[in-house]
């Protein structure tokens, strides 16, 4: 039956098809041509290896970190040439940033520090000198405030803990107004290092240090921001700090007690067997008192006074001569309460009477004196120190070993140790509690550290492992199959061109066959052989000879179609 078409059938096709057809028509011819369909396995091998090869450098190469964004073109140039002399393998992305490979980060960081890579622009007073002849007063201004950033910047960045540092400093100019002037402020945006933190004794350096540089800025104006946003200075609230303060004393109390216990019970019950919390109830008032004192009896200190009385009328008279120059007789001291004799007249109290003359009239007298005393005084201050600890509460679990509960004895002697480790002081009413308890394994797990597979060394072994796996299954699974199949491609037209000959020569073979004891023939050798008449019937005897079944079948169906 033909299959061509009829004048009138190709009528109907678009015109379009030939067109369209012709491509694919001239493909199916290039590739049946027999050069090509040998080459096809070779080809296939090669575009196999082409592909394990992609694969293997996809998957192999290390993943590009960023080296330095934003940089100048010199400094590319130089950053580039010192990677190479290294033999580090650089390249530049699509926004202009140096990457390398993440295993050659950190190697590469340290050789461009080493050859001080890249060079900073000019900063700090340098600018200064590069100013042109000429410029206005306000473009000086900004030009020195710049440099100031720049050198305040560069002092922070000699902190340990700080990265990167960069100032802004808002100066306003003088005015002669009173009304008028304002404050200089600054602020301050750190970029600390990685697992690094600032300590507020080091915030307060930093703040301390602004505030010095900028003449007339106060501390609490200056404001430090790290690169979280997190604000690190504190606007001089004193109570707030007195209150951070008092917190953080408390806290070390607390840590000192926790590593005391841990110290204690790790050679007892082992590392991880146990959990320890201490509560701290710490007294932070500060308490100050004064005391004064007087003493009761007083101690004189001054006295001031003056006495009057009559003249005394034994005092002596007369014409001055040697008889009146006499001294008077002595006299008699008489007590002021004596009793006086009988028939004598009564004497006044405190007066004196010569011996061997009559008693005189008493005498008056009076006295005006002004004492002062000293009283006694004693000042005390004092003064109690906050820190003591008014109440103490421990808490300790420990781990149950092989899944029974601890003795009593043993929860109880741990109780004393635990006690005597702290300063138990019941007096206090502290509070000390011990139990054996089993852990949960989660929490036992989180104490072990992380899993192994969250390692560092993990995604580089197993981007390694696939790499390699896809390079064997690209050589077991496809250029082992190819290789085979080009190498018995070969050797069958060889066979296949050798067995007619013997079996046209008559020539046993080493089993004492026609064909020689070769591959047998079969029916894709007679119907794909291009050989000649000779050829082809020898091919056929030894296919008549190594199958003779179904030679006899092929000859009925031969008969019976003759006969049809």
């Amino acid at each position: 039956m033909s299959n061509a078409l009829t004048p009138t059938d190709a009528s109907i096709l678009p015109a379009t098809a030939g067109r369209l057809g012709a491509p694919l028509a001239q493909m199916r011819g290039l590739l049946g041509q027999p050069a090509v369909k040998r080459a096809m396995p070779l080809i296939f091998l090669f575009g196999l290896i082409a592909a394990g090869f992609l694969a293997w450098s996809l998957v192999a190469t290390s993943p590009q970190r960023i080296l330095f964004a934003n940089v100048t073109d010199a400094d590319k140039a130089a950053i580039s040439t010192a990677l190479e002399g290294a033999s580090i393998k650089s390249s530049i992305d699509s926004s202009g940033s140096i990457t390398v490979a993440e295993d050659d980060y950190h190697k590469a960081r340290m050789l461009l520090a080493s050859q001080n890579l890249p060079k900073a622009a000019p900063g700090g007073y340098q600018i200064l000198d590069q100013l042109p002849m000429g410029v206005s007063r306000a473009v000086e201004g900004e030009r020195l405030r710049q440099a100031r950033e720049t050198e305040l910047a560069r002092s922070i960045e000699e902190i340990d803990a700080v990265a990167e540092a960069r100032v802004h400093l808002a100066t306003p100019e003088a005015s002669v107004f009173v009304r008028d002037k304002a404050v200089p402020t600054a602020s301050v945006i750190l970029k600390l290092q990685p697992g690094r933190a600032l300590g507020e004794a080091q915030t307060r350096a930093i703040v301390n240090l602004v505030a010095s540089s900028v003449p007339g800025m106060a501390p609490e104006n200056v404001t430090i921001v790290d690169q979280m946003g997190a604000l690190l200075s504190k606007k001089g609230n004193e109570a707030n700090s007195a209150s951070d303060a008092r917190i953080d004393y408390q806290r070390r109390i607390e840590d000192k007690y926790r590593e005391q216990l841990n110290q204690l019970l790790t050679p007892l019950v082992g590392a991880g067997n146990f959990t320890a919390e201490v509560q701290a109830d710490v007294d932070l008032d500060e308490n100050q008192a004064t005391r004064e004192s007087y003493d009761k009896e007083g101690v004189l200190a001054a006295e001031q006074g003056a006495w009057t009385g009559n003249k005394d009328g034994n005092a002596p008279g007369g014409i001055p001569g040697a008889l009146s120059n006499t001294p008077p007789p002595a006299s008699v001291i008489t007590a002021p309460n004596a009793q006086p004799t009988p028939g004598a007249a009564p004497a006044a109290p405190g007066t004196t009477v010569a011996a061997g003359t009559s008693q005189s009239t008493p005498q008056k007298q009076s006295d005006s004196f002004t004492r002062t005393y000293e009283t006694g005084k004693q000042v005390s201050v004092t003064r109690q120190a906050p820190g003591a600890i008014k109440r103490l509460s421990v808490a300790v679990l420990l781990r149950e070993e092989g899944g029974k509960p601890r003795s009593t004895v043993e929860i109880q002697q741990i109780t004393q140790l635990v006690q005597a480790a702290v300063g138990y002081n019941q007096g206090r009413a502290d509070q000390v509690t011990v139990i054996s308890r089993k852990f949960n394994a989660v929490a036992g797990a989180a104490e072990k550290g992380p899993a192994w597979y969250e390692a560092d060394w993990v995604p580089l072994a197993a981007r390694n492992a696939t790499a390699l796996v896809i390079a064997l299954l690209v050589l077991f699974l496809g250029v082992r199959p190819l290789t085979k199949a080009l190498l018995k491609k070969r050797e069958e037209p060889i066979a296949a061109g050798n067995r007619p000959a013997l079996a046209m020569s008559g020539a046993p073979g080493e089993d004492g066959h026609e064909n020689g004891g070769g591959a047998p023939v079969s029916i894709d050798m007679l119907e794909g052989s291009h050989n000649s008449y000779d050829e082809r019937v020898g091919l056929v005897r030894g296919f008549t000879r190594d199958n003779p079944a179904r030679a006899a079948l092929a000859v009925r169906d031969m008969i019976k179609a003759d006969a049809q």
